[in-house]
């Protein structure tokens, strides 16, 4: 399940981000952030991730986060993200967060993560090698797993005020 870079992430240049606000103004830095996360060494990665959870996922969830979310998924798959495990917690915490003062962002947030739900059951069923002795750990493919059964698991029990009422007749599809 492996992208080659130039076509992992070539969607976002399609997304008005500039329009979008996340927790700390204009989201028009989502890209970039998006880009380190994707193709940054491991501390640029990870200081990246940790960016991007505070800019759209806790605790309120943004008109921002339902455009990030299938980018996130994208990540999530993409072999040569060094923590696609961290990128399938990030997508659990924003199916736990929200927005009481704007339930369409909580609700679009929440769909957005919905709709990767095939994703997360493949990569929570996807084998890997085995763990190798005295490696200090789960291998990358276990941790993958593992995070991909808990959001699995998520999406499956996910209730919410906002999501539990269906949405407006002009939302619908049609």
């Amino acid at each position: 399940m492996s992208a080659r870079m130039g076509t992992v992430l070539r969607a976002m240049r399609n997304v008005r981000w500039h329009e979008l606000q996340h927790a700390y103004g204009s989201a028009s830095q989502v890209p970039g952030v998006l880009s380190r996360i994707a193709w940054g060494d491991a501390p640029t990665s990870d200081e990246a991730l940790s960016d991007l959870e505070r800019w759209i996922g806790t605790p309120p969830v943004f008109d921002s986060t339902a455009a990030t979310v299938p980018f996130l998924w994208e990540l999530a798959v993409t072999d040569t993200v060094r923590d696609r495990a961290g990128v399938l917690d990030l997508l659990a915490t924003i199916l736990a967060a929200g927005n009481p003062e704007h339930p369409a962002w909580t609700r679009a947030a929440h769909d957005a993560v919905a709709a990767g739900r095939a994703t997360a059951a493949r990569l929570g069923a996807a084998p890997g090698p085995p763990d190798a002795p005295g490696a200090g750990g789960p291998s990358p493919a276990r941790t993958v797993r593992a995070a991909a059964t808990r959001l699995l698991d998520a999406i499956d029990r996910h209730t919410c005020p906002v999501c539990a009422v269906p949405p407006p007749r002009e939302a619908r599809v049609r």
